[in-house]
């Protein structure tokens, strides 16, 4: 089946590639734990088209090459051929922001373009690449800057429409007005007129911090019902419950649960430890044989990807993790109150632990945790200094 697979590849690829990067990707795609899977997915006249391409040379071996013909495909493609050190590897979030950026302009009047463009490139833009230089992740500052671009783009073209007046020329009254009647999302432009003060462009206007009202928690009933339903339940797949537990019981936000490495459980003969923090923490069973039984049986690794991802969560793209929205809608369509549930995880954990101590484990701020052990009304401070005291 594999030597099928290979002249079939060849063939589509316009006979023996001399290419670098296409050699190494047929040697990638037939050394797949399923090479039928390779089979049926070649089929498709997009991904024919594809490596037909790459083969004549029309689309170049390279991230540029790639990038000019957007899909799925090309993206399955380009993991496996960065995965495989064909190609370099490159932040996934950039190109696609510069690209959203383009279309978010795109036929916006001058007045409003024209300072949105100024704040998208010069203060997001800037900072974003220099993220994705250093190696830091750019998902999130990716997802609050297009918030903080399309609540700025709203504002000015209302501004525009309703008193033709552009973003210098704004009044505090406007601002009043348009923060009044609208959802609280309207305060993320607050960001774009700290930038515009200190650009000259508008220093008579001010947009106040929003503080939220609310924190929500789950109760302790539901959190425990909760961590039921998941260990003993069949309402979704093992990696998810695994997911789900690591933000019940340790507080983990998913969008750091998705990015763990296996390599940060240690499973001995003494017990299952896992590293959230500076120090290893236990993993009680039955959770420790949940988590066993997901790191036997990972999924998404008999793919050209071969079995040596390091993610605890692989993605079906080769070489990354899931992404944390594809947990995140799982869990949320389970009914699992994601916020709520992360408040009452580290609430109830800082009431058992000194909130240092939790910081440490559990990967926070100490700031983080003695706020939240302030909120469930167990002041460590005092506790602290009463047990100084005591002889």
């Amino acid at each position: 089946m594999r030597c099928a697979l290979r002249d079939d590849l060849r063939g589509l690829l316009g006979g023996a590639p001399t290419d670098a990067g296409l050699l190494g990707l047929v040697d990638a795609l037939c050394a797949s734990d399923r090479p039928e899977s390779i089979i049926v997915w070649k089929r498709s006249s997009k991904v024919q088209e594809l490596l037909r391409g790459l083969g004549d040379g029309t689309i170049p071996v390279s991230h540029e090459g790639l990038d000019s013909v957007p899909g799925k495909q090309a993206e399955h493609l380009r993991a496996l051929l960065q995965h495989h050190g064909l190609l370099p590897q490159r932040d996934p979030y950039l190109p696609r922001f510069e690209q959203w950026i383009h279309a978010k302009l795109d036929g916006l009047p001058d007045e409003v373009r024209q300072p949105v463009q100024h704040f998208a490139t010069w203060h997001h833009l800037r900072r974003i690449r220099a993220k994705a230089a250093a190696g830091a992740s750019t998902r999130g500052p990716v997802h609050s800057a297009k918030q903080e671009i399309t609540e700025t783009v709203k504002f000015l073209v209302w501004l525009h429409e309703t008193y033709q007046r552009t973003a210098a020329t704004c009044t505090q009254q406007d601002i009043d007005e348009w923060l009044a009647t609208g959802p609280t999302t309207r305060t993320a432009i607050r960001t774009f007129f700290v930038v515009a003060k200190k650009a000259r462009i508008n220093t008579a206007v001010t947009v106040q911090h929003r503080a939220a009202k609310t924190s929500p928690s789950l109760s302790q009933d539901q959190r425990l019902a909760w961590i039921h339903e998941l260990l003993t339940g069949t309402s979704e797949s093992l990696p998810y419950r695994v997911a789900g537990m690591l933000l019940l019981l340790y507080a983990q936000p998913l969008v750091k649960v998705v990015t763990f490495p296996t390599s940060i459980i240690d499973d001995s003969d003494t017990g299952m430890s896992i590293v959230l923090g500076q120090q290893p923490t236990d993993v009680p069973e039955p959770f420790a044989s949940h988590l066993r039984e997901h790191l036997a049986s990972r999924p998404n690794l008999r793919t050209g990807a071969g079995p040596g991802s390091r993610w605890l969560f692989p993605s079906t793209l080769a070489g990354r993790h899931l992404h944390p929205n594809t947990v995140m809608d799982r869990l949320r369509d389970l009914g699992v109150n994601l916020l709520g549930a992360r408040n009452r995880a580290i609430g109830e954990l800082v009431l058992e632990c000194p909130p240092s101590l939790v910081a440490e484990a559990l990967g926070y701020s100490a700031r983080v945790a003695y706020l939240h052990a302030d909120k469930a009304a167990e002041p460590w401070a005092r506790y602290a200094g009463r047990s100084v005291k005591s002889p």
